[in-house]
């Protein structure tokens, strides 16, 4: 049997004065480092002592923050965040901050307004309390706000009177209400369960075992050829949707890993072009890619899951391209994949991700607690310039300019700084802070393509925001058991999405391409997100949200 390690007493001082005598033999770097560690172990030490020092104080203090906003990245290294006069704030066209506050009435808009009329009182009566003045209506009414619950799939059976003839035998049903039809599942149900499962990651089973609870039976099998159905009715909108996509002024990509049961990790198929079907044979991973297109302020966010990269799939959009348009801003990280060889004709500016860059310093400011905060706070003043030009709505010209003239002088002392860094020898090249550094000076061009486009933004975080939908379905779904199932769920995440993205309630647009597929399918640009409600309203029908 191992004999347990011997427990030693020791004491801070006795530890300090080890660390003083072994300090020529260490020298000053490494001594630097240890005398950190001592006193991140002495603090450590007084906190579990105290009794009100709690699991999760521990946890942020030894766990990397939770967010990389620079304060609190510098608190976590131990240094605190220069504090600068905040830029001044515009008064006029300014929104407010979501998230303070209550929710009034009018934030709830896909509620079913009912308006009651005064039980005893019509505009122009006397007034009961003086007697004597008149009452008049006024523009804002009483508000009662009332929340209730109900199944996400809710059943309605409708039980239809037989009568039958005691001589003839004919038999008299009596007809179904307005509107019933012999559809068992109404279009308000498909829509309902693709948006709960591709939209807000609540798997089948889930959703089965819910409204089974509740009385209401619809099992996993049944819910995916609902959705399958769906998705066959409204595709011409997913094909529109790539098309004006396509055509997009700025674009955003990247991918996630994703899992699809039924394709064979040992064989993968071919994909497409020469160069495609040479490399597949070695390739064996799985993604799910995403794209968004901006094209002034309208936004498609596209998802395509299988073998290719992003960079394979943004090259298969940008193929249905209008000829005759300029090459458009393409906004990724610098990874490789991200980026696919493209024919002349189609050719691209290409900007990489400064909070990608970022967070390379992020990881390691622990270590280089001083060095990473100049760039953190640098990026960060660049970042605030960003806000500003955002808060006075300017045009893309008018952002390029006032970035030329903020954010130009410092990325201009950023450079040089890094370039000193090395030049001087300040830092080891194969550190984590050289290896930041010199990610960050390798792709400096494409990172600092906001102050010479007009048009291009800072990063690449619109599309990491919408990758989330896809690492939403993953955590909680695990994978895709076909490869039709993950057509099927990209093209309800390429709709919900962009849906999302234009401010328009997903389960309204999906519950009228469904009563409108003929028309969609006919002129499917007139059934887009953004301007479904046009059309509805060209041919007199209400949407009943």
């Amino acid at each position: 049997m191992k004999a347990a390690d011997e427990v030693i007493e020791v004491n801070r001082e006795e530890l300090q004065a080890l660390l003083e005598r072994k300090r020529e033999t260490l020298g000053e770097e490494d001594y630097q480092k240890l005398q950190k560690l001592l006193r991140a172990f002495s603090y450590l030490a007084d906190l579990i002592g105290e009794k009100e020092t709690t699991i999760s104080q521990l946890r942020a203090l030894l766990m990397k923050p939770s967010t990389e906003k620079t304060s609190r990245v510098l608190e976590q290294a131990g240094l605190e965040a220069a504090r600068k006069n905040p830029p001044s704030r515009l008064t006029t066209n300014q929104k407010p901050k979501p998230g303070h506050g209550r929710n009034g009435a009018e934030a709830y808009c896909g509620a079913v307004r009912i308006p009651i009329a005064h039980r005893s009182l019509n505009p122009g009566d006397r007034c009961p309390e003086c007697l004597k003045g008149k009452v008049y209506e006024q523009k804002k009414p009483g508000l009662r706000i009332r929340l209730v619950g109900h199944a996400p799939i809710a059943a309605t059976v409708y039980e239809l009177e037989r009568l039958r003839c005691n001589l003839c035998g004919e038999v008299f049903e009596a007809e179904a209400p307005e509107g019933v039809g012999e559809k068992k599942y109404d279009e308000s149900a498909a829509a309902m369960i693709a948006l709960l499962k591709y939209g807000s990651g609540v798997p089948f089973y889930r959703l089965a075992g819910l409204e089974k609870n509740l009385g209401i039976p619809l099992p996993a099998s049944t819910q995916w050829e609902i959705v399958e159905e769906l998705a066959e009715g409204i595709r011409s909108a997913f094909e529109e949707l790539i098309r004006q996509a396509a055509q997009g002024e700025v674009f955003h990509n990247d991918d996630t890993k994703m899992t699809i049961l039924s394709l064979d990790r040992e064989s993968a198929p071919a994909l497409g072009t020469p160069e495609e079907s040479s490399r597949s044979s070695e390739r064996t991973g799985l993604f799910t890619s995403g794209i968004v297109s901006t094209k002034q302020g309208q936004r498609i966010a596209l998802f395509f899951t299988g073998r290719r990269h992003a960079g394979e799939n943004f090259a298969q959009v940008l193929a249905r391209r209008a000829a005759g348009l300029p090459p458009p801003i393409q906004m990724a990280d610098g990874l490789s994949w991200n980026f696919a060889k493209l024919p002349k004709t189609l050719q691209v500016i290409i900007g990489n991700c400064n909070a990608h860059s970022r967070r390379r310093f992020v990881e390691v400011v622990s270590n280089f607690p001083e060095e990473c905060r100049y760039v953190l706070e640098s990026l960060a003043e660049v970042y605030g310039y960003e806000a500003q030009a955002e808060e006075r709505s300017l045009s893309a010209e008018e952002r390029l300019r006032f970035h030329q003239e903020h954010s130009g002088p410092v990325m201009e002392r950023l450079h040089a700084w890094m370039l000193a860094q090395f030049a001087e020898k300040r830092v080891e090249p194969n550190s984590g802070l050289g290896s930041a550094m010199t990610y960050c000076l390798k792709h400096w061009e494409r990172l600092t393509l906001f102050l010479r486009q007009a048009g291009a933004p800072l990063d690449n975080n619109l599309v990491e925001r919408a990758l989330k939908k896809a690492i939403l379905h993953r955590k909680n779904s695990l994978f895709y058991k076909t490869e039709n199932g993950a057509e099927v769920g990209d093209l309800f995440m390429s709709l919900i999405h962009t849906c999302e993205l234009n401010g328009t309630n997903p389960f309204d647009y999906l519950v009228e391409l469904q009563k409108h597929a003929e028309e969609a399918a006919r002129n499917p640009s007139a059934w887009m997100p953004w301007n479904y409600r046009e059309a509805l309203a060209r041919a007199g029908v209400g949407t009943g949200i």
